[in-house]
Parts: structure tokens; sequence; C-alpha cells
């Protein structure tokens, strides 16, 4: 009887110890790897995408939301309609919406958010669309209207970018360190160089929907690095994961789920057109004729790429493959340069910025380049560095490496003060005739157009779309494995 008493007691005593854990449930925290830390948390004044992976759809929301499939569904706008010459679109506002400080969301943010992002102080990196707004009016709280000088068929898609983000105007100027938005999370803490952690907003219009309490993101930059923080369980998920050559221990091993996406992203090498003797298209033809797009996408990113002939990727409406336009012909290359009289070897800066696709791409290209006379000059730069230099101005170096994950950008190569320094009144008239035509066929053969012109023009050296790489815990669920835009939305994000 006492054996038995004993045996009850310990058994009393496994089931209290194990009592606290199984009353906390399911986990309601998660740690997420990134490989670069934002500048800052604005994404409606500043280019950088990890300002996007942390604060889309998290802290701020749009009007319209990119799912991971590409479509468009409602978020702050609960609908829209277009008119026929796709010139005006009315969306009919979510009633009950507020931000973090309490201030209600209603068409006057939505105005002064646009209003902003066109001004001529705007540093939004997608200005140029706010400035074709000929008008923004708010008739009512619930109702916007916006009026366009041209067709815009992508517009609600356009509007569920980073840049799109609903702002509360009283906060707006401080925005970059302390957000506020009208999403489900919170800033709770920045340990610059370190992490960020979002936290639960209670006051969210269905946080009953949010799983997740607490996201820590935490920046880690080394390829190594990265995959020794998942094998270790420091990090639970790291979408766009440096780790193509530890797959097979990732795909061996129980704990995870290995997720290889597509994406609308376009690595090139930036060419400064400003600069002599690249504003000669034989020059720049020469750099794109030394290109081994197949040796680029082996050393740059392990093979996990598909080769691109201009500003667009396959999948978009109306792509062509352009690629044999700058076919590889180191030949042809040094040919060229010899016509532009160029006298080799011509010394070239190439700034990278801390990616690895840039830093491996870099040795490859600079490589490739020294085979035709070409000295390609390596400087290494952290992100704000590359911002500021290159990309912002004052557009201070000849070469680039670097990845753009914008889809329907195209109007870019337009901007007159765009880094890459491209001008042609041709390509301006041509994009304007795309912007006009509302029936996707007729778009889809100028789009066509478009990318043979900018492969003709040697905008840029096009390199690959990348396929890109999330391992996360295999009990984690609702994270993406396709990627139309930079974003992590933890919204979805949940514990089996």
């Amino acid at each position: 009887m006492l054996r038995k008493l004993c045996v009850i007691a310990a058994a009393a005593a496994l089931a209290a110890a194990l009592l606290p854990s199984l009353a906390q449930g399911k986990k309601d925290s998660v740690v997420m790897g990134m490989t670069l830390e934002p500048p800052g948390l604005d994404p409606t004044n500043a280019a950088a995408a990890a300002i996007a992976e942390v604060t889309l759809y998290n802290v701020y929301e749009t009007l319209t939301k990119i799912n991971e499939d590409g479509s468009v569904s409602p978020l702050l706008a609960e609908s829209w309609q277009a008119s026929p010459d796709l010139k005006t679109y009315t969306f009919k506002l979510r009633k009950g919406v507020k931000f973090h400080n309490g201030e209600p969301f209603d068409s006057a943010a939505v105005k002064f958010t646009f209003d902003r992002a066109a001004a001529p102080t705007s540093t939004n990196k997608d200005r140029s669309l706010y400035q074709a707004f000929a008008s923004v009016t708010a008739p009512d709280p619930e109702t916007i209207v916006v009026a366009l000088k041209y067709s815009e068929p992508n517009l609600p898609f356009l509007l569920g970018q980073a840049s799109g983000s609903i702002v509360e105007p009283k906060s707006a100027p401080t925005d970059a360190t302390q957000p506020v938005g009208t999403g489900p999370y919170t800033l709770g803490n920045w340990a610059k160089g370190s992490s960020i952690t979002l936290v639960k907003w209670p006051e969210y219009r269905n946080a009953a929907a949010i799983k997740l309490a607490k996201v820590t993101i935490r920046f880690i930059g080394d390829p190594a690095a990265q995959v020794a923080a998942l094998l270790s369980g420091d990090v639970d998920a790291f979408p766009r994961v440096a780790a193509a050559r530890s797959l097979a221990q990732f795909k061996a091993d129980p704990r995870f789920n290995v997720l290889i996406g597509g994406s609308r992203t376009k690595t090139i090498v930036g060419i400064n057109e400003r600069k002599k003797p690249l504003d000669d298209v034989r020059v720049r033809r020469a750099i794109l004729a030394a290109i081994d797009r197949k040796a680029m996408i082996d050393g740059a990113v392990d093979g996990f790429g598909t080769p691109i002939g201009s500003f667009y990727t396959p999948g978009s409406l109306g792509y062509v493959d352009t690629t044999g336009i700058n076919p590889y012909d180191p030949e042809l290359a040094k040919k060229l340069l010899v016509e532009a009289g160029v006298k080799t070897p011509l010394e070239l800066s190439l700034k990278l910025p801390p990616p690895s696709y840039a830093r491996q791409g870099g040795e490859v290209l600079a490589a490739q380049l020294a085979k035709v006379g070409i000295v390609a000059k390596i400087e290494n730069v952290e992100w704000a560095q590359w911002l500021s230099q290159v990309f912002t101005g004052p557009h201070n170096y000849d070469l680039t490496i670097v990845a753009h994950v914008e889809p329907f950008d195209l109007v870019k190569l337009t901007e007159p003060d765009y880094y890459l320094g491209y001008k042609s009144e041709a390509f301006n008239a041509l994009y304007q005739q795309i912007m006009a035509t509302p029936d996707e066929a007729g778009r889809a053969k100028l789009l066509g157009d478009a990318q043979r012109m900018l492969a003709t023009d040697a905008v840029a050296g096009f390199l690959f779309q990348p396929q890109l790489i999330t391992i996360a815990s295999k009990k984690l669920k609702g994270v993406w494995k396709d990627v139309p835009q930079f974003e992590n939305d933890f919204s979805t994000w949940a514990w089996e």
C-alpha cells in the first residue's frame, strides 16, 4: 500500500510540474532573422527594402494588400472602383479604424499621406507615382478619390507597397524612430545593430486573429552565422536566408521547412551613365558582353536564379526573353571597347552593398571584366553608405550590384535623377504609351517593346531573377514561400 501511495504521489508531482507548461498553451512569440538592419522605420521616406520587411502590414497598413500569389485584396480600403479609362479610382475606407496614438483613420489621413509623398521635398521612393496624381480628394471621411494624369492599371497593387503606408499626420515627422500606424503591432524595442522587437497591439480592430504576441527580429548579415542561428534554435525563421550551400543539411533535418520561392526581383550590375566613358552605349554593351550570366548565378547565388536580359522578370505581364540581345561574348566586348576609343586597362569603381549576392557576385564580375581589359576596383560599403553615395546621390560610383525588389518599376527609368542616369526620350514616350493603353493585350505588346529597348540601350548589366530561400521551423505556420514584394506579414504567422 505504501509503495502504491508513493507511485501516486510521484505521478501527482510530475503532473504538477507539467501543469504550468500545459496552461501556457501554444507559443506566442517568434524570433526571425534578417540580413540587413533598416536605416529607419518609415517606409514612406526611404528606399531600403529592409524597412518594409519589418513594418509593412505589421506596424503600418496600406489601402490594399498584396498577397503571396501577387493578387490584391482590401485592407484599409474595403472596396474600390476604377473608371473605364483607369484614370480615376474611388476607394471606400474601412470604418472604425484608429492609429496607435488613438487618432482616427479617415480620408484626411489618406490625403495627407498621398500629398506628402508627392511633395517636392518628398523622399518617398515612389514619389513619381504620387506626382502622377492629378488630384486626391476626400468627399467624406470614408471616401478617397484619386485622379491620375494617365491610365494606371496597376494602381491597386502599387498602393499595397510599403511606400503607400498610411501615416498619421501628427506623428509623421517622427515615424522613422517612433512609428505610428494602424497595424496589429507596435514598436517594443530597437536595439541598434542587434534587433527590433514588435509587440501585439491589444486595441487592433481584429486583435483576436493575431496569434503572436511578440516578434523579435535579429539582424544577422554573415551567411555562416545565419545558418548557425537556425541550427541552434536561436532563430525560428529566416526569410531570404543565404543558406543555399547548406540546403541539404536543412532538408534532412526534420525540424525545418525549406521553402524555395519565386520573386519579381531583378539583380543587376548598375552602371552610372552620367560618367564617361559609361555614357557610351558601346562601352555598356562591352560590359554586358563580358558577363557570363550562368557563372554569375552560380557564384553569386549558388545557382538559385534565372537569367534576365532587361529590367523585367519572367512571370510578369508581357515578359519577353531578351538575354540574346547582349549575350556573353568576351571578344565582342574587346572590339566594342576599341570602337569606343577606350584604352585598356579601363579602371572603374565597383561599390558593393553588404548582401552576399553582391559581395560574391562582385568577385565574379571583377574576374570576368578583367578578361576584357576592365579593372573593377572593389569597394565594400555598408548599406547606409550605399544608399547615400550610390542610390540617392551624389551617385558617386561607376559600377555596383544590387537587387531591385519592387515589381512594376519601369517608371524608375523615366526619372531624371534615378541613380543609373539613363535618359531616353524614346523610352519615356513608350512608357507613357504603355500607361495610356487600358487593354491588357496592348500593354503586353508595348511592355515587350520596352524590354527590348532597355536591353538594346544596355541600361544596366541585367543578371538574374533570384529564387529566394526561406527556412522556418516546421511548427511555424503562415510563412510565405513566394515573394511578390519583400515583406513579412506576421498577422498570418502562428505556432501549431
